[in-house]
Formats: C-alpha cells, sequence, structure tokens
C-alpha cells in the first residue's frame, strides 16, 4: 500500500529509482539515403508499360510527364530518354535495357518429320532412299508446268530420250541423288490417299504464281499439307512476268501462318519459272536438302511395302496398278494383297515402259497380276505364296462388307467426350465454312480459345463458301468435324460425308455454333435432332399467283416428302428455309415425290422463286 500523504507516481512526478542516474547517450548517426532501385527499360514503350516496370500508378508517370511540359494518355509511346527522366524523378537508377538478339534456327521446312526409332538388327540394313514430292497449288498457277519442265530436264540418267509412260509417278536424277514425284498434282488426290491409309509423300512443293499470289486453292493446298504434317516448300513460279510481285506474295503466305522471312520453322521460298525453265536447279536443290534433313531410310533386305499410286484395266495386261515401294524390296513373282485385292506379279515396268526385275525403296513402278484394280492410296504387302495373299485378300473384303453395316468410327460431336475419355481423341480437329468473312474470323477466334491443355480445339482449314467434297475428303482424312455457318453443301460432298460417317453441323447463329463445341468438349452437349438430306430438285418453271408462288420442279436426287423442311439455295447460297406449304402432282395433293418426276410446291412465306433454283428437302432425326 502506498503510504499516507504520499502522490501516485505521473509523468510530471515519477517514482524515484533506487539505481544511480545514468550518463546522457550520444544520438544515434544518421542512417544513409539507400540506393536508388535499379530498372532497365527498353528503347520505346508506352505510358502503361513505364507504370508497370516502375510498380506505380499510370497516374503518377502522367503527372510527371504533365510537369515536364508533355501531355500524354495512358497508351501514348514514349521515348527511352523521356521514359528514363521521369523514372530518374521518382528515385530511380535508368539502364538501357539491351535487346536480346536470338539467331534464328537454320532450318528450311515448316517441320522436320519425325525420325522413326530402328532397332539394332533393323538399323544394320538401313539404307537412304530418295524422298517422294507431292506439288500441290491453285489451278493455273502452273502445278503441271513446273512438273513436266522437271521430268523433260532432269529425266533418270540412261533415259534421255526415251518416251515417258503416265503411270502416275516417275524418279528425276539431281547430282546423283534420286527424287520422285507423283505425277498426280492436287490436294484432292494427295488427300484421298491419306484418307486411305497411305503415307506416301514426304514433302509437299505448294506452287504459287508470282503474278496472282494467294488463292483459295493455295490456302486449301497448305492446310491439307499441314494436316499430314509434312514439310512445304513454296515454288513462287511465274516470276518472269513483269507484274510479279514476290514481297506481296511472301506477305500474304506470311499471314496465312508460314515463316517465310526467316525464324524458327522457315519455309523455304524459291523463285522459278516452269515457262523460262529458271529455278528448277534450285528447287531440286532444296528438295534434296529437305530430305537430308529428314534422314528417308528403309530397309531394302525385307519383303516390301508401300501404297498404290493409280491403278487401271489394260487390255492386253488386264488390271494394272503403280505401286511405290516404302519399304523393302519387290521382285517379279511376289505375291501381294492389297486389302481385298490379291495377286502375284507377272510383269514390273518403270515410268519409261522399260521392264524391271525389283524395285528398292523410293521406286514406283507398274505391276500386272493382279485380281482386281485396288484404289489409289491403299497398302500393300508381300507374302509368303499366292494362296495366303489371296485368303488374306477375301478376309479383308468380308471385314469391309461388315464394317460397312456397322456404324460410322467417324468424329461425332455428341459421343466426342466418351471418346476422349476412351483415349481415342486428344484434339478436336475442325474444318469451319462461312458465308462472308465477318462471321469466319469471329467463329475461328472464339472456336480456338475453347478447350484446355488435354483437349483442344485445331482448326485444319477454314474457309468462305459452299461445303465442297475437298472439305469433307479432307475431313476423313484427319477424322475433323465439318461446321457450316450459312452456307450449304455440293450434292458429292453431302454423298461422300453420308457414305464416311461425317459430322456436318450447320448453324445460323454463332453463340449456339460455339456453345455446342464448348459443351461437346465438356461431356455436357444434349442429344439433338439432325437435318437429314432426303432429296434435291430444280425449279423448272414458275407460277405466279395472287398471293402466293408455286415452283414446278423436278425431283433430281432422293425424294420430297410433305412433311420435310425445304432449303432454297441460289448460286450456292442459301436463300431461305422453312416448311412446305403444299405438294402436288398435277392437282392431286400428294405425301411424297420420287425421283425423276416433276411436282408443284409452295412454301410457307416465300414466293421469290427463280427459274434454275435448288432445292434441297431435310427431315428431322434424332441423334442419341
Amino acid at each position: 500500500m502506498r503510504p499516507a500523504g504520499s502522490r501516485p507516481a505521473t509523468a510530471a512526478h515519477p517514482v524515484p529509482s533506487a539505481r544511480p542516474a545514468m550518463r546522457p547517450v550520444a544520438a544515434a548517426p544518421v542512417a544513409p539515403p539507400p540506393p536508388p532501385k535499379v530498372v532497365e527499360l527498353p528503347d520505346n514503350l508506352t505510358v502503361r508499360d513505364l507504370a508497370a516496370e516502375l510498380k506505380v500508378s499510370p497516374i503518377d508517370i502522367i503527372r510527371k510527364l504533365m510537369a515536364n511540359g508533355v501531355m500524354a494518355n495512358i497508351n501514348q509511346p514514349i521515348d527511352f530518354d523521356t521514359a528514363a527522366l521521369v523514372a530518374g524523378e521518382l528515385g530511380f537508377e535508368v539502364k538501357e535495357r539491351k535487346p536480346v538478339i536470338i539467331e534464328p534456327e537454320v532450318t528450311t521446312l515448316t517441320s522436320i518429320p519425325k525420325k522413326r526409332e530402328y532397332t539394332e538388327a533393323e538399323a544394320a540394313h538401313l539404307e537412304l532412299r530418295p524422298p517422294v514430292v507431292t506439288v500441290m497449288g491453285h489451278v493455273d498457277h502452273g502445278k503441271t508446268s513446273v512438273l513436266d519442265v522437271i521430268r523433260h530436264a532432269h529425266v533418270a540418267e540412261g533415259e534421255a530420250g526415251g518416251i515417258t509412260q503416265h503411270i502416275g509417278a516417275y524418279q528425276v536424277l539431281h547430282n546423283n541423288k534420286k527424287i520422285t514425284f507423283l505425277d498426280t498434282p492436287g490436294h484432292e488426290a494427295f488427300t484421298a490417299m491419306r484418307a486411305r491409309g497411305a503415307k506416301a509423300t514426304d514433302i509437299a512443293i505448294i506452287v504459287v504464281a508470282a503474278d496472282d499470289g494467294v488463292m483459295p486453292q493455295t490456302r486449301e493446298a497448305i492446310d491439307h499439307a499441314r494436316a499430314a504434317h509434312v514439310p512445304i516448300i513454296i515454288a513462287l513460279n511465274k516470276i518472269d512476268k513483269a507484274n510479279a510481285n514476290p514481297e506481296f506474295v511472301k506477305q500474304q503466305l506470311a499471314e496465312l501462318g508460314l515463316a517465310v522471312w526467316g525464324g524458327k520453322d522457315e519455309v523455304t521460298v524459291v523463285p522459278i519459272s516452269a515457262k523460262q525453265k529458271t529455278g528448277i536447279d534450285e528447287l531440286l536443290e532444296n528438295i534434296v536438302l529437305v530430305a537430308e534433313l529428314a534422314d528417308l531410310r528403309a530397309n531394302p533386305k525385307k519383303p516390301a511395302t508401300g501404297s498404290v499410286i493409280e491403278s487401271k484395266l489394260d487390255k492386253q495386261q488386264g488390271p494394272m496398278a503403280t505401286l511405290l515401294v516404302n519399304d523393302g524390296t519387290l521382285h517379279v513373282g511376289d505375291a501381294i494383297q492389297i486389302a481385298g485385292v490379291w495377286g502375284k506379279i507377272r510383269a514390273m515396268f518403270d515410268d519409261h515402259g522399260d521392264a524391271l526385275r525389283e524395285a528398292v525403296p523410293g521406286t514406283p513402278v507398274a505391276v500386272t497380276g493382279l485380281s482386281n484394280m485396288p484404289e489409289a492410296g491403299q497398302e500393300f504387302i508381300v507374302l509368303m505364296d499366292e494362296r495366303m495373299a489371296r485368303s488374306r485378300a477375301e478376309e479383308r473384303a468380308l471385314a469391309k462388307r461388315q464394317a460397312e453395316q456397322k456404324p460410322s468410327r467417324a468424329v461425332n460431336l455428341n459421343d466426342l467426350f466418351a471418346q476422349f475419355q476412351a483415349g481415342n481423341v486428344k484434339e478436336l480437329n475442325l474444318i469451319v465454312k462461312a458465308d462472308v468473312s465477318g462471321s469466319l474470323e469471329p467463329i475461328v477466334s472464339s472456336l480456338e480459345k475453347l478447350g484446355d491443355e488435354k483437349i483442344k480445339v485445331k482448326i485444319i482449314h477454314e474457309g468462305i463458301g459452299t461445303i465442297t467434297r475437298s472439305d469433307v475428303m479432307l475431313a476423313v482424312a484427319s477424322q475433323a468435324i465439318v461446321i457450316a455457318f450459312n452456307v450449304g453443301a455440293e450434292s458429292a460432298a453431302e454423298s461422300l460425308a453420308e457414305s464416311e460417317g461425317i459430322d456436318i453441323r450447320r448453324y445460323n447463329i454463332i453463340y449456339k455454333l460455339i456453345e455446342d463445341i464448348d459443351k461437346a468438349l465438356k461431356g455436357m452437349l444434349e442429344p439433338v435432332y439432325k437435318d437429314m438430306l432426303t432429296g434435291r430438285a430444280q425449279v423448272l418453271q414458275v407460277f405466279h399467283m395472287k398471293r402466293a408462288a408455286a415452283a414446278g420442279l423436278r425431283v433430281t436426287q432422293g425424294k420430297i416428302a410433305r412433311n420435310a423442311t425445304a432449303v432454297v439455295m441460289r448460286g450456292g447460297a442459301e436463300v431461305f428455309k422453312g416448311p412446305i406449304s403444299s405438294l402436288k402432282r398435277f392437282t392431286d395433293d400428294v405425301k411424297e415425290v420420287a425421283e425423276g418426276y416433276e411436282c408443284g410446291l409452295t412454301l410457307e412465306r416465300f414466293n421469290d422463286f427463280h427459274e434454275g433454283d435448288q432445292l434441297e428437302f431435310y427431315q428431322k432425326v434424332k441423334v442419341s
């Protein structure tokens, strides 16, 4: 307790301490100011970039600039000296950031093919083989002319002056190195072979006219080559023309994603003139260089395997086929099997009609002795004897008939997630066709953002206009789904899609298209009703009435059903889609009209028929 009369201790009257008084402590020395922060800045940057580099608010940067007489907004570009002045006033020491110079990787192709791995036993017999080249490009850009110049100017040694036989492929010699060319130019034939399993092409040459530039078929050819994962060389033809503009063409190619001006995955562009026969040696030299980088090898000491290039029925020889030997050596007398076709090789000929006893890897030959004509793109194998070849061929033919009776194995949007879970799909390949570029660009941009690291969307081809047979063939070869936005499909494309099980999805609302693909990737797509094409007809005559117009039609394919939905096509574009109002044969109402017959038809809310219009008829079919 406190003694009586004592005062409590306060700040003014502290309680005396029993300790002796301490000496005054000297003031601590003042610490030096921290060194300024060092920041490296590039030559040019915006106000936003400078604020991010200095980790301050863009408002602070703008205020400093205004104090120094510079009026700027957040996206205003400023030079290094101005940025250094502002950073210095904010307490930073500024150094100039030296640009990092990365030496481009020396390569001349879009993607070097992955080299096959061999066992030691296999590697002991491997030898280099000639590369196999396919020439593609837009019509009239000179694909055939380039092939003809190469053939006539660089025939294999000892064959000059010989009569060239058309067997679908031939070999040339350049600096003592053979190159095999497939004499079937065009991406349709190239992709048709891929669709049937052939891996016949090592390099794709895309011919582009220097006076015409990139055209729709050029884009298609590039997309087909990319889908096959083969290296691309650009042959810039017609360079001799006065209006040739190679730099503009290169800019167009760069916009398609080809690295024509260097950098990683550089694409070689070789200026040539098929008319003047210039640049051909340089083109062949680049083919040889790409082949050397790919290190194409095969084992000539094993039974032959390869692909069918083409086939025909000869009046004297019977069924004949051009075979490209990919591996092993093919001999006269070998028993071979090609899908459901079998035979024993009676004779072999090269592209000059000379008889051969054997064909080593990379060699194209025409053969006789087959039971039937095989399809181009099918693979052949050599078996022990003719009996085994016949047995295997009959088994394959039976398996094909059974497979045709089963549902297609093509990718379908409705069962995409199930296929992904089963490990059958890693990415969703899409072919997108739209009516105008204003629709195509946002669709492609939105689709490419979908998916995740496990399953992604890949646009393998995009274009404007009707779906063609080439589009469907690419879908077959690449296991892709075709997206049609406000466009129809050619009759041949519809038939091929139906026979091959290719899913063509039609849309006229962008958000619905994107939503369906997103749901399919996430496994949430609900069963839908699919429009199945049931018939086609052509307008022969238009009958105008008081409040309506009727079309006189001839059914050109399938049938017209009264409950079908009609689509009016004009010039390849969809004009109207809606229900049938009436369907008549002469004066009688009918439920359907079969192929080859004529009829009269009216549509609900549509009277603008033109003679020559094409009508397509669809019925709803539930897709599980």
